[in-house]
């Protein structure tokens, strides 16, 4: 199950839209880094940013930040306990969109990234 969330635009056309949804992580897939930091419980709660997509006509005007930013900022407002935001990319495009937006990539799956609830938090200061 997911909230989806629709950027309409003034005309009434949909620019884009994304999806968030509770999800768990794998403690062990984890970098180690950011695992060491972490309770050693198997599963570490996260938010899961489902299908981000912006209509091609509305490509490269920014609304895929814009989207991308919406979802982070309703992910901080949760009063859910969340570690992170994962996405998993669907290609090699949406992966290098995910990393200029500084997720990182997990070690053993190099198309599910994650950013750090921290790291967001700070990103909203």
């Amino acid at each position: 199950m997911a909230a989806p969330f629709v950027l309409i635009l003034p005309d009434g056309g949909i620019a884009g839209f994304y999806t968030l949804s509770a999800t768990s992580m794998h403690l062990a897939e984890l970098p180690a880094p950011a695992a060491r930091k972490l309770p050693r419980y198997p599963l570490v709660p996260a938010t899961l940013l489902g299908r981000l997509a912006v209509d091609r006509r509305h490509r490269g005007k920014g609304y895929g930040r814009f989207l991308l930013a919406d979802a982070l900022f309703r992910s901080l407002r949760s009063e859910i306990a969340s570690y992170a935001v994962i996405v998993d990319a669907k290609d090699e495009n949406a992966r290098r969109f995910y990393e200029r937006e500084s997720f990182l990539p997990l070690p053993d799956q190099p198309m599910k990234l994650f950013r750090p609830m921290a790291d967001i938090e700070r990103l909203f200061a």
